[in-house]
């Protein structure tokens, strides 16, 4: 292989270094604290002055979204499950409409049905007109949002479904670092 032949596999490798490096590099927080009052499934709510100071994850999802909604619920309880104990908060974040003449309108008992369905027991919290999920800076469904203590948002955003890692897997490394800072 020629030198000029090489260029672009170094270069190709060299952006995917970039992109892995990216993924699981801490946040800065720089940004600004973002402010939220989202309501539960079950009748309370959850604001951000609530979860300051902890570390937050808002995976952000429909239920109408069939499998994928699944496997991204359950990848949310796996996280949970992990990494709850060790005081991170982990919520599924739904954009379902609380609007009955909307396309996309789910109930909050259909909400919990399909948490139950999917085996996901962690909180459900409503976003119904997607201004959290706008001001994290997600452009897709589903979403993973980090939160650091601080409530900034970590950077990036983590869009769409890779389905060769699981939610664990994408977010351990990133997690245990902003676990580790005080």
């Amino acid at each position: 292989m020629s030198s000029n032949q090489r260029r672009p596999v170094y270069a190709l490798a060299l952006a995917m270094l970039l992109v892995v490096v990216s993924w699981v590099a801490p946040s800065s927080s720089a940004q600004a604290p973002l402010d939220f009052k989202l309501k539960t499934t079950d009748g309370g709510e959850i604001t951000s002055e609530m979860v300051r100071g902890d570390v937050v994850v808002l995976a952000f999802g429909s239920s109408l979204l069939g499998p994928l909604s699944k496997q991204q619920a359950q990848g949310v309880q796996e996280l949970a499950e992990q990494f709850g104990p060790r005081d991170v908060r982990v919520y599924w974040v739904t954009t379902d409409s609380d609007k009955p003449q909307a396309r996309n309108y789910a109930t909050d008992e259909q909400l919990r049905a399909f948490a139950s369905k999917a085996g996901l027991k962690a909180a459900i919290l409503r976003d119904p007109e997607g201004a959290l999920f706008k001001k994290t800076g997600a452009d897709q469904l589903p979403a993973v949002v980090i939160l650091d203590r601080h409530g900034a948002v970590s950077v990036p955003v983590v869009g769409g479904h890779d389905p060769k890692h699981t939610l664990v897997e994408a977010l351990s490394d990133r997690l245990n670092k902003m676990l580790a800072v005080q």
